[in-house]
């Protein structure tokens, strides 16, 4: 197992598409929360009190944009390889498929971990110094973020694995459709069409269940940390739901690839 993950992390480093899209995960996931906290002024909430406002969500919303870059690179783990034809050469050098596809998971994983992780904690970092200017504070009911809290680290290291999940997704939709513009159509239409399509759906019944058996945004019920009885999933349940799509379809997707010829 060493020497396929080591060829695969060898790959996903030095292609220079792997830096930007880790890069821009680790920047937006911070300047969109920034911008969400900050949004959140005397005129939309006058007073804090009132507001019953989830602070850590709110500053956690950088992680629905930068999920699509997580997507994207997941995708080009594997589609790239279609794409240029090299994947020959590494099933030539690698037989083993199922050794291959999971050290392309593992070395994803790791990648994807790092720069998400970095993301998080600046968005809570943002969110301390921007949140008492505007009057959300201890004193108001609102305790700074903290991971000594346990709904916060929750959250957190949720949030974590929810872009971890997003590119594992990636990688599973590539390795069955063979084609990165598809998988990337699909991709970005289950992370954002469906979404969209729950709230015009006229049937409660039917919204009721788009949002509690969808990966999004059943899984970003664990960013939650305020009235959890409200919600349509619990946190953890949310997250197990994009869980099991992703590793789901690379189960999938590996059987696919291992009774395929590439």
């Amino acid at each position: 197992m060493r020497r396929p993950l080591h060829a695969e992390w060898t790959k996903l480093r030095t292609l220079p598409s792997t830096w930007w899209l880790l890069a821009a995960t680790a920047a937006l996931t911070p300047a969109v929360g920034a911008a969400a906290v900050s949004s959140v002024t005397a005129e939309v909430c006058p007073s804090p009190t009132a507001c019953h406002e989830d602070t850590v969500r709110l500053s956690l919303t950088g992680v629905q944009l930068s999920q699509a870059v997580c997507l994207v690179l997941g995708v080009l783990t594997m589609g790239a390889e279609y794409g240029t034809g090299t994947i020959g050469t590494t099933l030539t050098a690698m037989p083993g498929r199922w050794r291959v596809l999971t050290a392309k998971a593992v070395a994803l994983s790791l990648l994807t971990g790092a720069p998400g992780a970095l993301g998080v904690l600046s968005s809570l970092g943002l969110a301390r110094l921007i949140l008492p200017v505007n009057g959300f504070k201890a004193s108001t009911g609102y305790p700074l973020p903290t991971l000594g809290d346990g709904a916060t680290l929750r959250a957190a290291g949720g949030s974590v694995l929810v872009l971890v999940l997003v590119a594992l997704l990636g990688l599973a939709l590539a390795t069955l459709l063979r084609d990165t513009g598809a998988a990337l159509t699909l991709g970005l239409g289950v992370l954002y069409v469906v979404p969209v399509l729950s709230r015009l759906l006229g049937s409660p019944a039917w919204q009721h269940r788009l949002q509690r058996w969808a990966p999004m945004p059943a899984a970003l019920s664990i960013q939650a940390t305020r009235n959890l009885g409200t919600l349509v999933i619990g946190p953890w349940p949310g997250l197990g739901v994009l869980a099991a799509y992703a590793v789901g379809l690379l189960g999938v997707g590996g059987v696919w690839f291992r009774t395929r010829d590439a």
